[in-house]
């Protein structure tokens, strides 16, 4: 063994059966909580959850890993997802590198976790179907949200010694564990050592692309790897201790085998792409390895020097027929990506685009405004092993299922993401009026939340921008609301801003005079999204923070230039008058204010503030404003200068520092408790060595714990808010498990 022999499994015994891992944290006294319970703003799907895993042993469940939300199981008794990692506090175990189900006991799964390489990561194991989890952290890189992570599945379990585990990673080569994971060598005898951690932060490697068992012969195990030079398939009879790697196939065409399936018949097929993807690709292939005769066969349904630009990801056999397989194609989108089904072992192809209805009714996003097809990014692709007519198929945006995988005629695909919130949240508002909650989402758009049970009916429309970076609504008039975004379409929109007057049911573009500088530097809308909008409390003037500030009063018929106000700058609209904006000055350091409805910028004297504010400067257009105002006092700001919150009731004139004992990541305001005039404050923050969600009803003297070790979600917080209507409820924007909001228990205040 080498010097990284093992890793020692890590366990923390945590209430209501779920173990974790993680550092040690202080924890708080039963006085310093207050019980929440929590549940989720319900859109549906909405992210890439690179692999669908049929359970071998147990009809009816089934396993889902997703490249920032943790992992999921299929319950088919509740039929709906159940999260299986809200629990972890680690930010980086939530990015799934791959998913291992047991061939033996269906109650045994294993997680590679693991976001980025310079991330930490971790095997986790469970024998009772995700209910509670071993961790142990290991020596070796992962990349469970970096490019190439639709290959796989990585991790693997020898059929016939079940506490027997390969891991092919990404840098490190191949790794084995044989005391079910809880500690882990490097596999010395393999091939390929790997070419290292990477030197760049957003760099990877594809590596070990895939482990796959022979069922049916004991010691038999084959690998894949994509690293450059290598491009081959590797086969081991004796359980590893020799490998040699298999002759033919696509060769030294460049191609890299990404993905592999097994049949009962011994016949390997294996999907090739010139990329590891998910973007980026330009030619596939799909070619069949029969272990017995040791031949390849090339089954590409379509090649030659007329396929369409694209490769092949996702691969299936069926347990029930092995010459049953589906293939799906990736990074094709003209015509489209698809599934391809062949009855035969590849001699012929169907393309199921041409004879699939998708419903997207329970998730209506997904229709995009009638522009959506069958799907992007398919790299994930199962065969339920009890009925080969129940498939599924992974995209970008969510998980498409059908029972009528084998009907010649047409066949009906439904979202099958009941349960699953898989996505990242930039910014949401409750305001004073209308609906409760309005969200901004990355990819998605975002919504207005009118009944948080169902999926909304429509997103962020005109113009659609595929991230919403920063919403406002006026204070004395809430239906007036503004946003701002971006898009990842290659046609870009003539605007990145836009207003709505009935409270986000509907939009409007906003465009600003043509060749406006962005902060950026480049004119918009090139650069969309790098200029975030403010509405004053009557919601009669929007002022744009652009390279050029500009304020208008007329809905965007004429503007005219901010006088006192750099580029870049934070506003922040008093939400009771209508006079005054506030704003960050970062250049110089410290806090300007208008108190002519955003004509010009004056300095404030911020008495009590420390001399110099660059700890509360910003230059990311998804962070949210350091700088809060509160709904139902003029005058009364909040600031979060470095983590201190500082407060202000005299239009920033003044201010006092309060939430001695915490450092704040994040926070919000909320409905003032009975009596109270400050308003109730929630934040991310860690308060005696606990990172956790708390309230403060008392204006920052003391806190509470609201969250609890069940209730972490990774701990990957993107924006936090109180409702100003409800006393006690908050909103919690994560990056990967949606929206979930939280009320205080029956009996809690």
């Amino acid at each position: 063994m080498s010097a990284l022999t093992s890793a020692v499994a890590i366990v923390a015994a945590l209430p209501s059966s779920v173990q974790a891992s993680g550092a040690p944290v202080e924890r708080q006294s039963a006085s310093a909580s207050v019980a929440y319970d929590w549940q989720g703003v319900r859109v549906g799907g909405g992210g890439f959850t690179p692999g669908v895993i049929f359970s071998p042993v147990e009809q009816g469940l089934a396993w889902l890993r997703s490249d920032m939300g943790g992992a999921y199981r299929w319950d088919a008794a509740m039929q709906r997802w159940l999260p299986l990692m809200d629990h972890v506090s680690e930010g980086s175990f939530m990015g799934i590198e791959s998913l291992a189900a047991d061939p033996l006991d269906a109650g045994t799964v294993y997680l590679a976790a693991g976001m980025h390489w310079s991330a930490p990561a971790a095997i986790l194991r469970s024998t009772d179907y995700g209910r509670t989890w071993r961790t142990t952290r290991v020596p070796f890189a992962m990349g469970g949200n970096e490019n190439g992570r639709g290959m796989g599945e990585r991790l693997a379990i020898d059929p016939f010694d079940h506490e027997r585990l390969f891991y092919g990673s990404r840098h490190q080569g191949l790794w084995a564990s044989e005391d079910a994971g809880a500690s882990w060598h490097r596999a010395e005898s393999f091939p390929v050592a790997g070419l290292g951690l990477p030197e760049g932060r957003r760099e990877t490697h594809g590596g070990l692309s895939w482990v796959v068992f022979d069922p049916r012969h004991e010691g038999r195990v084959f690998v894949g790897s994509t690293d450059p030079g290598v491009r081959q398939v590797f086969r081991s009879d004796d359980g590893g201790t020799s490998w040699q790697a298999i002759p033919g196939g696509p060769g030294d065409d460049g191609l890299l085998p990404v993905k592999a399936a097994l049949g009962s018949d011994g016949v390997l097929t294996v999907t090739w792409c010139d990329g590891i993807g998910p973007n980026g690709i330009t030619r596939g292939a799909v070619w069949r390895y029969d272990s017995g005769a040791q031949t390849w066969l090339d089954v590409t349904p379509l090649k030659g020097g007329d396929a369409p630009v694209g490769g092949y990801m996702g691969v299936a056999v069926s347990a029930q027929d092995p010459r049953y397989i589906a293939v799906s194609t990736v990074d094709r989108g003209d015509p489209v990506d698809t599934v391809w089904l062949s009855r035969d072992g590849g001699t012929h192809w169907d393309p199921l685009w041409k004879r699939s209805v998708r419903d997207v009714s329970a998730t209506p996003f997904l229709d995009f405004g009638g522009k959506a097809n069958f799907g992007h990014w398919i790299a994930g692709l199962a065969i339920d092993p009890f009925d080969k007519s129940h498939a599924a198929y992974v995209t970008g945006a969510t998980v498409y299922a059908t029972d009528e995988l084998a009907r010649p005629d047409t066949m009906h695909w439904k979202p099958w993401t009941r349960g699953i919130e898989q996505t990242a949240i930039i910014t949401l508002t409750s305001p004073t009026g209308g609906a409760h909650l309005v969200s901004g989402f990355g990819d998605i758009g975002g919504f207005r939340h009118d009944d948080f049970t169902v999926s909304p009916t429509t997103q962020h429309v005109n113009p659609f921008l595929s991230n919403t970076n920063t919403l406002d609504y006026a204070g004395l008039a809430p239906q007036v609301m503004v946003r701002s975004g971006n898009t990842h379409a290659r046609v870009v929109p003539d605007t990145s801003l836009a207003y709505s007057l009935d409270g986000a049911s509907s939009w409007t573009p906003l465009r600003l005079p043509a060749g406006t500088p962005s902060g950026a530097g480049k004119p918009l809308p090139e650069a969309t999204g790098d200029a975030a909008i403010t509405v004053s409390a009557d919601g009669e003037s929007f002022l744009v923070e652009a390279g050029t500030p500009l304020v208008t009063r007329d809905r965007g018929a004429s503007w005219q230039a901010v006088e006192g106000l750099p580029s870049r700058s934070r506003v922040t609209a008093d939400k009771r008058d209508a006079t005054r904006f506030y704003a960050l000055d970062f250049a110089r350091g410290y806090l300007v204010r208008s108190d002519d409805g955003g004509a010009s910028f004056q300095r404030v004297a911020g008495r009590g503030l420390p001399a110099d504010l660059s700890a509360a400067r910003s230059t990311n257009r998804e962070a949210p404003p350091p700088l809060l105002a509160e709904p139902a006092r003029a005058g009364a700001l909040w600031l979060n200068l470095g983590g201190d919150l500082w407060h202000s009731e005299d239009a920033g004139e003044t201010w006092t520092r309060t939430g001695q004992g915490i450092a704040i990541e994040r926070y919000g305001l909320g409905k003032p408790a009975k009596d109270a005039l400050e308003p109730a404050l929630y934040a991310l923050g860690t308060k005696a060595g606990l990172r956790a969600i708390w309230r403060s009803l008392d204006g920052g003297a003391q806190w509470q714990r609201i969250n609890d070790d069940a209730h972490q979600w990774g701990m990957r917080i993107r924006v936090i808010s109180g409702d100003p209507r409800l006393f006690g409820r908050v909103y919690i924007g994560t990056d990967g498990r949606g929206i979930v909001y939280g009320d205080p228990a029956e009996g809690e205040e």
